[in-house]
Formats: C-alpha cells, sequence, structure tokens
C-alpha cells in the first residue's frame, strides 16, 4: 500500500509544527511541507500549482495570520484578508487536485462575545462577536462553511476543529503581536533579567481564559482525522460540522499571571492597566463531543508553561 501523502500547511508555526511532530512520533514519513518564500498560500495561482504538482492525499491546514487583542486592533484588514485566502485557496484546490481528507484549524473567537458558558458548537452565529477581533472570527466562521459546503456540493470529508487559547513550542513571543501567555512569559523574563520591581499586565486580571498546549491539539487534530465517517457525524452535522478543543477549565488572567511569574522566577509585583481593554468576560470551550469520542488533553498548564518558557529561552 502506498503511504499517504500528507501536507501540513503552516508548519514552522506552533500549531502545524506540533501537529509535524505528531504525525513522525506515528511514523508517519511522508510529510509534505513549504514555507512562505516557496509557497504564497494568498496566491491562488502558487497554491493551484502546488496542489496539482503535489497530488497530497491529506491536508492538515494550521496556516493562518494570528496574533493577540493589539495586533488583531490594529490589522483588522491583515487577519480577514490574508485568512480568507488562505483557506479558500487551500480549500478549493485541495478539493480540484482530488484531496479527500482536510482538517481546518480554526479558534474559540468564532463564538459570540457573550455566548453562553461553556460555549457550545451550538452557540455559533447566535451573537455579535467581540469587537477586537471580529475580522479573524468571521474569516474562521467562513473556513468552516466552505469545508461544510464542499462537503455537502461534492461530497468530500473536509473537518474542522476549534481550538481554545494555544500555547506551547515554536510560539511567537513578539512583544506587540502575541497571545497572553507567550507575551505575559515574554514580559515576566525580561523584568526578571532587568531586575524591575513591577510587570504591568493589560486589562483588570478578571476576564477567565481557558488554555491548551499545542501538542495536545496536535494529538487531538490526529485523533478527529482518524476517526471515521460514521463516528465523525455522530456529534456533527452537515451545517454544524465543527468540533471544540479544549483542557476543560479556565482561570483568571491574574491567577494566570501569577502562575507565570512562579515559572519564570520573577519575585516582583503584578500590576494591572485597566485602561487596557479585557476582551469577552469568559470564554471556556465545550469539549464534551470530542471527549465523549475518545480524546482528552494530557499536560498540565504548569508543566507546558514550564516548556514553553524553555522553548523561549532556547529562541532568545
Amino acid at each position: 500500500m502506498t503511504p499517504q501523502k500528507i501536507y501540513v500547511a503552516g508548519h514552522r508555526g506552533m500549531v502545524g509544527s506540533a501537529i509535524c511532530r505528531a504525525l513522525k512520533a506515528i511514523g508517519k514519513k511522508d510529510i509534505i511541507t513549504r514555507d512562505r518564500q516557496s509557497l504564497d498560500l494568498t496566491s491562488q495561482s502558487a497554491v493551484t500549482s502546488f496542489f496539482n504538482e503535489v497530488r497530497p492525499d491529506v491536508v492538515y491546514l494550521a496556516a493562518a495570520k494570528v496574533g493577540g487583542i493589539h495586533a488583531n486592533n490594529t490589522q483588522p484588514v491583515s487577519f480577514i484578508y490574508e485568512n480568507l485566502m488562505i483557506e479558500l485557496n487551500a480549500i478549493d484546490a485541495a478539493y480540484k487536485a482530488g484531496v479527500k481528507s482536510l482538517l481546518l484549524l480554526g479558534s474559540s473567537c468564532i463564538y459570540p462575545k457573550l455566548a453562553t458558558q461553556p460555549m457550545t458548537e451550538e452557540m455559533l452565529l447566535s451573537g455579535p462577536l467581540e469587537a477586537t477581533n471580529e475580522p479573524y472570527a468571521i474569516a474562521k466562521i467562513a473556513g468552516i462553511k466552505l469545508c461544510e459546503s464542499y462537503n455537502r456540493q461534492y461530497g468530500v470529508d473536509y473537518r474542522s476543529i476549534m481550538p481554545t487559547n494555544l500555547y506551547g513550542l515554536n510560539d511567537n513571543y513578539h512583544p506587540e503581536g502575541s497571545h497572553v501567555i507567550p507575551g505575559l512569559i515574554r514580559r515576566f523574563h525580561e523584568a526578571k533579567v532587568a531586575n524591575a520591581t513591577s510587570v504591568t499586565v493589560w486589562g483588570s486580571g478578571e476576564p477567565r481564559r481557558e488554555f491548551l498546549f499545542s501538542d495536545d491539539l496536535a494529538e487531538a487534530s490526529l485523533f478527529v482525522m482518524s476517526l471515521n465517517l460514521e463516528d465523525y457525524q455522530s456529534v456533527t452535522s452537515p451545517m454544524q460540522s465543527h468540533l471544540n478543543v479544549g483542557s476543560g477549565s479556565d482561570m483568571t488572567i491574574r491567577e494566570l499571571a501569577e502562575l507565570i511569574k512562579k515559572v519564570v522566577g520573577f519575585n516582583g509585583e503584578i500590576l494591572f492597566d485597566t485602561s487596557k481593554p479585557d476582551g469577552p468576560p469568559k470564554k471556556l470551550m465545550d469539549s464534551s463531543k470530542l471527549n465523549h469520542l475518545g480524546w482528552k488533553p494530557s499536560v498540565t498548564l504548569e508543566t507546558g508553561l514550564s516548556i514553553a518558557y524553555k522553548d523561549f529561552l532556547s529562541k532568545i
């Protein structure tokens, strides 16, 4: 039997690299990757040529333009345009090249700002989105609906998973463009090195967030792709085909900051800048459908933060 050719889009990012590690761990060898210099996923002609030449059997679509509140607020065009183009080009080219199996990686920000907690898959499109990341959320919702539409019209098996807030190896530690965990790891480390007396965290510290280690998400990705169609469809529907992937518990940003302070070894005070936006008051995923099918995370937050901090130190 010919080995499957597996294309992982976004292999250099946190999620894509975790998926590559997980695939290699189970013996997959024919893993196809391309960096941005080799393949511009926002170019329809480039993506079409790539799929026609390579003809992968399976696609993990982990490539995306991502960032925290500041990046989303200041670059809304980039977040909606680039993500829409990546999804449109990759999904359409995959179908035309005969790809039967594809997984789209989305985000919990697809759900309404004031969604009932914990957020079930049924909450999609039930209310207004959080304004600070609405362009990104719209693009990811479109990706889900693209997969569903290709399934309905062409009979392919394109699946979607919506992870909660992620962190892990190969994260983005940019001082302005990062998410909360890598941003705080960098800030606490720099304060520790500088012998600073305090670290200032955006917002009130009261919003609650859920976090998942990237390698746990990678395991979930492979698990979802390994499900037979009957099992997958037992917890989804043609017009609501995405699955949540979360850790099942949340904490306040204040509690998170205290934990990162401990992991980094910073001894100063934590201050909160309430002039900065908090974002949604609470974001907790209901991952019971995926749990029911047999997947659960394995990495605790403190363990994952320690691994992430070591990764950060290796990069600076």
